[in-house]
């Protein structure tokens, strides 16, 4: 039996009263890649159980035609309700143990996808399990109308972890809401206040050319991507733009004016494409120059992703602002805005609020998950595993013609790929071999493995994604 391999797009871009008030501010995806040069729709009739090219033979031990019956009806049950905004393989998964996920077909995917950075711990840790089963009997949801137990027990954590260093000398304030975009909506809420405390004109939010901060309306805008804005223009005003690790263009456009300026260490979506010292250090002092905000937006790179706790601190500075989400519920959501005390003073009760931001479920898991990953033998297996995956990638894919780069931070890696090729073809033959991989921005392959995968677990992945290059390159 022969078949075709179908192209799958995947996506990038979907306590006590007494310490609410020194933790808490007081107030009440993924998108369709495109195919370039070569994609997998070019290879014809190819066995069902084997691919097969000049030098490598791949078994397609979980190819997308063998998956459990009944698995098209679903999708075309899920077809008919739900708003199609994702290119998804034709796989269902439904339970998932450590860094593995299964299907509905019980076939074992090694996951380095991590729900896009959400899953650090993994599939059904204990640890987030017993968490949840803790809280859902007592309480999940009282709104912020009243007070909860757990709010300020997560802020405290997070407050605390920053050690009253830099701009956090004097302490630290945490809004919950419950995502990335949410979380920089409000960062970027809180700058344009803080401006009006010093000049009506001080209003102006800068970002960075290949930036991703979010799909709402106000971190659209601050994601100079068309892709991602020209469906919705006209977008917000007062967002202007700077080219990244540009030092002198920064200084030029940083100016009397800019109240904001957000900046992602690790650019996420922009190709794991990590930021030059000296230009974060710069965009710090060029802030301070100008009495503008820093904010640094951590919603991929936060709580332990790159082997620090925040990317932040590998660049030695401390930001007015910055954002947490993805990682820290552990799969449930949450996002969290850290400010200075100095930013939080000019914001008021009433400036801003959430209906389900810091609900007890969220932050008690929240807390379970930040305690775990903030321990400095943790942090510091990330980074030992961080790069013996980057060194074993270049080593397995030397020589090829299609890998320009193997790039990033701690297990926030990228696989920077020439034009002949896409990531998501990759992507592709690996998932039919049992990886999960993603892509992002710049024809990366985006890796973004459990923080608790062993070197054996990298070591297989590492296998199946310089087999799959190789079987493409043969195709070329």
């Amino acid at each position: 039996m022969n078949f075709k391999i179908k192209m799958s797009f995947l996506t990038q871009t979907l306590t006590k009263s007494s310490q609410i008030n020194k933790y808490l501010i007081p107030t009440s995806s993924r998108t369709i890649s495109s195919l370039n040069k070569f994609s997998l729709n070019k290879i014809q009739n190819l066995k069902l159980s084997t691919m097969s090219s000049k030098n490598v033979t791949i078994n397609a031990t979980h190819a997308d035609n063998e998956t459990a019956k009944g698995t098209i009806e679903k999708l075309n049950d899920d077809a008919k309700y739900l708003l199609p905004l994702y290119g998804r393989p034709n796989v269902i998964f439904n339970h998932g143990e450590g860094v593995y996920l299964y299907d509905t077909a019980e076939r074992k995917y090694l996951d380095f996808a991590s729900g896009i950075a959400v899953n650090s711990l993994g599939h059904n840790n204990p640890i987030i399990v017993n968490a949840i089963k803790e809280q859902i009997p007592k309480i999940i949801h009282v709104s912020n109308l009243y007070h909860n137990e757990n709010p300020a027990k997560l802020a405290k954590l997070i407050v605390e972890s920053l050690e009253k260093k830099g701009t956090f000398a004097d302490g630290a304030k945490v809004f919950f809401g419950n995502s990335g975009t949410e979380a920089n909506e409000a960062a970027i809420k809180f700058a344009r206040r803080y401006g009006k405390t010093i000049s009506e004109n001080k209003n102006v939010i800068l970002s960075f050319n290949h930036a991703f901060h979010g799909r709402s309306l106000g971190a659209l805008s601050a994601t100079p991507n068309p892709k991602y804005q020209k469906p919705f223009s006209p977008l917000l005003p007062g967002f202007e733009y700077s080219p990244y690790n540009d030092i002198e263009a920064a200084k030029k456009n940083i100016n009397e004016n800019v109240c904001g300026v957000i900046v992602e260490v690790v650019q996420g979506e922009g190709g794991l494409t990590p930021a030059n010292k000296e230009f974060i250090q710069y965009l710090r002092k060029r802030c301070d120059e100008v009495n503008a905000l820093l904010i640094v937006d951590e919603i991929q790179t936060g709580v332990g992703r790159t082997g620090k706790l925040f990317a932040h601190q590998y660049y030695d500075i401390t930001p007015d602002i910055f954002t947490l989400a993805k990682p820290l519920g552990g799969g449930i959501p949450i996002g969290a805005t850290i400010m200075t005390e100095k930013v939080a003073k000019t914001i008021k009760p009433g400036d801003h609020g959430t209906t389900f931001g810091g609900n007890s479920l969220a932050t008690h898991v929240g807390a379970a998950v930040f305690e775990t990953i903030n321990k400095p033998q943790f942090l510091a297996e990330i980074r030992e595993k961080g790069e013996y995956l980057k060194k074993s990638l270049v080593e397995a894919t030397k020589g090829s013609k299609l890998v320009k780069e193997v790039r990033g931070l701690g297990l926030m890696i990228g696989v920077g790929l020439d034009e002949k090729v896409t990531p998501a073809a990759v992507a592709d033959v690996c998932r039919q071999q049992g990886l999960l991989v993603i892509t992002c921005g710049m024809n990366t392959l985006r890796l973004l493995p459990p923080l608790i995968v062993t070197k054996e677990q990298i070591d297989v992945a590492v296998g199946i994604i310089a087999k799959s290059i190789k079987y493409l390159e043969d195709k070329l």
